[in-house]
């Protein structure tokens, strides 16, 4: 029968290692933790004893039930979860942090013994998985291994649910944001992993020190590229708050380029670009008054007459007079050409010979006078509208 270790028997051998470790750290010399919990991870190994597995009600109160037919909002349900999450104090906080690298060390001899690849272990193990003969429900690995990868998965749950507090605090500051305040929970939670892995116990500093970095950088992260439809540069939307930023201090939120740069000490193009690249966007279905009434959708929507919103005669006659502003741009003579030769406003496409013969010049002058004129018509603003009939 497999022998279990308490967590506060293992605290017990790990507070001594940890002590001897803090004082070789203060003296600059090489960290003692590493190699004596290697030591003991062998005795472990050799006498078959595994770490106990807390039961995660053991660190959370009674959720206070709601009246029937009551229900929470996402963001209420999950205050209401962390609320019921007793959180650490900064010896017990050291303590599991010792307890996560452990295991960690613990689980590395036992891959390096099996010979197994880490990207090998189980996503997403519950504390439901554990069988009764302490092996992971459904892991095809070797038992050990299991059960090495599911102490260290709990030891490190249970570090980012008792802080789980900081994402709710961290995630109200970006509130004012047009992201889902659920993705931005999901995006912490992950967060704190990260930090978890990460976090250094012997730097003396609590996590939450630690953590709040990885929050911010994930919240960020999602921000620059999940809060736009179209997905703009980081670089850009970075450079975009720097002008925001010179607007307000220069007090005129219509300033032109060159003042915003000179201001923000930013290089007129990139201010330019950083403006032209965010765009606001609204919704159809989004309403347009304060009651909710109206959709915005209402208004694009066609008459009851007409079959549906899409009209095809609409969009013919704006490509038209797009094409005729873009023929426009173009001498009598660029124009003649283009026209005979695509069959604009013309039957059928005219061949070089039959321009040619028409304007009783040399078929390569008609080729010549075609590449000049179709070189003015690539340029952005025309080529926008002319560029399918180049095609």
């Amino acid at each position: 029968m497999t022998k279990h270790l308490t967590h506060a028997q293992l605290d017990s051998k790990l507070d001594i290692l940890a002590k001897q470790a803090l004082a070789a750290f203060a003296a600059g010399s090489a960290d003692t933790f590493v190699p004596a919990a290697r030591k003991l991870v062998d005795a472990l190994d050799k006498s078959g004893t595994a770490i106990e597995v807390s039961d995660p009600q053991s660190w959370r109160r009674p959720v206070k039930s709601l009246g029937s037919g009551q229900r929470l909002a996402l963001s209420q349900q999950f205050r209401a979860e962390v609320d019921s999450i007793v959180p650490l104090d900064r010896d017990a906080e050291q303590r599991l942090a010792r307890r996560i690298e452990f295991a960690r060390l613990r689980l590395e001899r036992a891959l390096e013994e099996t010979g197994v690849a880490p990207d090998l272990l189980p996503k997403g193990v519950g504390t439901a998985g554990l069988g009764l003969q302490g092996v992971v429900g459904g892991c095809t690995l070797p038992a050990r291994v299991c059960r090495r990868w599911f102490e260290l998965h709990a030891l490190r749950s249970e570090m980012v649910e008792r802080n789980l507090w900081l994402v709710g605090v961290n995630v109200e500051r970006y509130s004012h944001t047009s992201a889902s305040q659920a993705d931005l929970i999901q995006e912490g939670c992950a967060a704190l992993f990260r930090a978890v892995d990460g976090f250094d116990w012997r730097r003396g500093l609590l996590f939450r020190t630690y953590a709040v970095h990885w929050l911010n950088q994930a919240f960020r992260s999602y921000l620059y590229n999940f809060s736009n439809t179209v997905r703009v540069p980081v670089y850009l939307q970075k450079a975009l708050k720097h002008v925001n930023d010179a607007k307000a201090s220069l007090g005129d939120q219509n300033a032109a380029a060159s003042a915003i740069a000179g201001q923000a000490g930013m290089d007129q193009h990139l201010v330019e670009s950083a403006m032209g690249a965010v765009h606001s966007i609204r919704s159809l279905d989004a309403t347009y008054d304060d009651d909710g009434g109206g959709r915005l959708r209402d208004f694009l929507s066609a008459p009851e007459s007409e079959e549906g919103p899409y009209n095809s005669a609409l969009e013919e006659h704006t490509l038209a007079g797009s094409i005729e502003d873009a023929l426009a741009a173009l001498s009598e003579r660029e124009r003649f050409v283009i026209e005979r030769r695509f069959g604009i406003n013309q039957p059928r496409e005219f061949t070089l010979a039959e321009v040619a013969h028409e304007l009783k010049v040399s078929l390569e002058r008609v080729r010549q006078i075609q590449v000049r004129a179709l070189g003015k018509l690539r340029t952005p603003n025309l080529r926008r509208v002319i560029d399918p009939f180049l095609n």
